[in-house]
């Protein structure tokens, strides 16, 4: 997924059009990807990054080098004074915290006032047509798995439920957007690789799948993924949100 979580971060930065000479947080950091996106074009005066995982950071750490003040933290207990950003943002994060509501208020509280709120995460309902296709064949076979899906567990992939906790979270001038691109595969042996990594959601559905369980599912996916001269091209859309700290 980082591929394509790069590509998103790029426009989402592009989207925000915070100034330069900014001071910027990134909340769920995760190994980076949008942590390096901001030191590349955004031209921050000061970067920081939290991630509850110590491994991620560890990551993140060889991946950025020095300049990025890294930390292991709690998006809902932002380890931060009050007023310390210019712009708090998060990407495909939210989605995996208990209490999205409290991460987003923290991120308001370390940010000055008038100053940017923003996140983006992955439409598994509709627009993410790679994970949206396997969890529609996975439930084909095995009815289980629709419990599973991104779309039941997340309901934050939809840009009212979005635009609903920044209002909820007290930010003003609260803008949503799609963030569109596309997803192509060199054959099917790539599109299906990274499901048996065994990190995220699918990937360790699949890893609780029999060998020929997994087998059935992977011809399943072949059977029904849109391909040209073997290549398998797909849309992908993440929903962007914005605020200003009133």
């Amino acid at each position: 997924m980082g591929r394509w979580s790069r590509l998103v971060a790029r426009r989402f930065v592009d989207w925000l059009d915070v100034p330069p000479r900014s001071r910027w947080l990134d909340v769920g950091c995760g190994t980076g990807a949008l942590t390096a996106t901001i030191a590349m074009i955004a031209r921050p005066s000061s970067l920081a990054a939290i991630d509850p995982s110590a491994e991620f950071i560890g990551a993140a750490r060889d991946n950025l080098g020095e300049g990025v003040d890294l930390r292991v933290g709690d998006a809902q207990l932002l380890p931060f004074a009050p007023n310390e950003f210019d712009a708090s943002v998060s990407g495909l994060a939210l989605n995996f915290v208990p209490n999205p509501l409290r991460a987003v208020e923290e991120m308001a509280r370390v940010t000055v006032p008038s100053g940017a709120v923003a996140a983006y995460v992955w439409d598994y309902a509709e627009g993410m047509e790679m994970i949206r296709r396997f969890w529609d064949a996975a439930a084909e076979l095995d009815p289980a798995a629709a419990a599973l899906d991104e779309a039941i567990r997340f309901p934050l992939c939809r840009p009212d439920r979005l635009e609903n906790l920044w209002d909820e979270a007290g930010l003003g001038a609260v803008a949503v957007a799609p963030i569109e691109i596309d997803t192509t595969f060199a054959d099917f042996d790539e599109y299906w690789r990274p499901f048996l990594g065994e990190q995220g959601p699918a990937p360790s559905y699949v890893a609780t799948l029999s060998e020929s369980d997994r087998r059935r599912l992977a011809a399943r996916l072949r059977e029904e993924l849109p391909t040209a001269d073997g290549r398998i091209e797909l849309p992908a859309r993440a929903w962007a949100v914005r605020g200003s700290v009133t």
